[in-house]
């Protein structure tokens, strides 16, 4: 079990990260700014001085990275890259030394490319909600990690102690807070509010662009269409990539959501008022959830209730899972099988 201090515990002391993107980087910076002893190793070399002046250790090799024996060693570079990188580092990873975990959107591809390298014992998945549309060592900066949440998945082979020691880097070291769920769960929800929304987005600039009216419209757009097409100005080869990687359960959600706008064409076209109105109040229990958020954010009263979450041995999955499907964010674990859980508000 990882180390227990005062706060219960601790973040790891030595974390390498590998890729200095805009989520590596910014987490390397993060990390290092609380103290950490952060290594990095990025595959071309143009962000070493700049990382190497805010005090990270940057190796020339994927070889020397690994060699330190880190404690923890996050992947953060593209999916497309995840198997020659895990072949690389199936030969030279202790296993005893060095739990492996990674930032990537999608977790069972990541997973099941973990499996095929046969490194499987000592990985954790791991997925920060954070991040925006710019990319690279120029955009990383420690604040996007602010008051983040991070889902860390699971399958039957994953170690319990190794998911205690990552949740340490994490509410310790970024002082963020996470959810434990497996990665079926996780690759579901991820569709549903950032995968398929990526897709709807860009559908979105491509009906503009298509439109012979596109330079009068673009004129007129304000803060609805800002809002509703940020995402799509993301590098198209990335969203795309993404999208590709969590493929069956963004099908899924766009054939439902087609069917969804079909359906109300149709009550536009019928002059259908009750239909009409049944698609704009459909979702007021999301309106009623994000008005409280709202609210608890201009007063400063919060509805946050604190609860203490007993960690079963040999259940520990179910009782991380349940605990997420409550709504609750785990603060802190303050032993090996108790964590400080919040919850504020759910739909």
């Amino acid at each position: 079990m990882p180390a227990i201090g005062p706060e219960g515990i601790e973040c790891p002391r030595h974390i390498a990260i590998v890729g200095l993107g805009l989520i590596g980087g910014s987490l390397a910076l993060r990390l290092r700014a609380a103290g950490v002893r952060v290594s990095a190793w990025n595959h071309r070399p143009h962000p070493y001085a700049a990382a190497r002046a805010a005090g990270i250790d940057c190796k020339d090799s994927l070889e020397e990275l690994v060699s330190d024996n880190p404690d923890v060693i996050v992947l953060c570079n593209p999916l497309v890259a995840m198997p020659k990188l895990l072949k690389t580092l199936k030969p030279i990873i202790d296993p005893s030394r060095t739990t492996l975990t990674d930032v990537g959107s999608v977790k069972g591809l990541v997973r099941e490319q973990v499996h095929a390298a046969g490194i499987t014992d000592c990985y954790v998945g791991a997925h920060p909600m954070t991040g925006n549309e710019h990319s690279g060592w120029s955009a990383a900066d420690p604040d996007i990690f602010d008051n983040a949440l991070w889902a860390l998945t699971y399958d039957h082979h994953t170690e319990y102690a190794r998911i205690v020691q990552v949740a340490g880097m994490i509410t310790r070291g970024l002082r963020n807070t996470l959810i434990v769920i497996d990665d079926e769960t996780h690759d579901r929800a991820a569709s549903l509010i950032s995968h398929m929304p990526h897709v709807v987005s860009t559908a979105l600039i491509n009906e503009l662009t298509d439109n012979p009216y596109r330079n009068i419209a673009a004129a007129l757009s304000a803060g609805s269409w800002r809002d509703m097409t940020r995402v799509a100005l993301t590098d198209p080869d990335r969203t795309a990539a993404m999208v590709v990687e969590n493929a069956a359960n963004v099908e899924e959600l766009l054939r439902n959501m087609a069917k969804r706008l079909e359906s109300f064409a149709d009550a536009l076209h019928d002059d259908d008022s009750a239909a009409i109105h049944r698609f704009f109040t459909e979702g007021q229990p999301y309106r009623d959830y994000k008005a409280k958020q709202r609210t608890a954010f201009d007063t400063g009263e919060t509805q946050t209730v604190f609860t203490t979450l007993k960690i079963s041995a040999d259940d520990w999955r179910r009782d991380l899972l349940d605990s997420a499907m409550r709504g609750e964010h785990i603060v802190r674990f303050t032993s090996g099988h108790h964590a400080l859980a919040e919850r504020q508000f759910t739909i």
